[in-house]
């Protein structure tokens, strides 16, 4: 299987989903390839990198990723994370298996640099706590 994370810019909340999702994968020794992408590429923003490795996850070697460059490269599963790269998204063949959850942009935080990491933060932990479920669901069942 294999599984792109889509997002608008493709710098944080799917980037940190693409580290989550392959942690826990191979915590739970699932088969899983995870890819990230963004409908742009604005690259890695640097608070999505040391919120996550807060956690113990290193993402400081991903890329921002145009999702062109996914659309014959075998995906199977595709999970955005914003509405407008939900909306844009180029077609993918119909036998892709998608699902969408939105979740708000930290990099539109405003305010001091701590209230800034708090923001990305709050969001990272909802990556998380979304990501375990997401793996243990039928999404990635072969069931339709």
């Amino acid at each position: 299987m294999k599984l792109l994370v889509l997002c608008t810019g493709n710098s944080c909340r799917s980037q940190m989903a693409e580290g989550f999702l392959k942690y826990y994968a191979k915590e739970m020794d699932i088969s899983l390839e995870v890819v990230s992408a963004g409908v742009q590429t604005d690259g890695l923003n640097p608070r999505a990198v040391v919120v996550m490795s807060e956690v113990g996850i290193d993402i400081s070697e991903q890329t921002s990723d145009l999702v062109d460059q996914f659309l014959d490269s075998g995906v199977t599963h595709l999970f955005s994370v914003c509405d407008h790269a939900k909306e844009s998204c180029p077609t993918f063949p119909e036998h892709v298996k998608r699902m969408h959850q939105s979740f708000p942009d930290p990099a539109d935080a405003r305010g001091t640099e701590q209230e800034i990491l708090v923001a990305f933060r709050n969001i990272r932990d909802l990556i998380c706590s979304f990501s375990k479920e997401l793996l243990v669901s039928d999404f990635l069942s072969n069931k339709d």
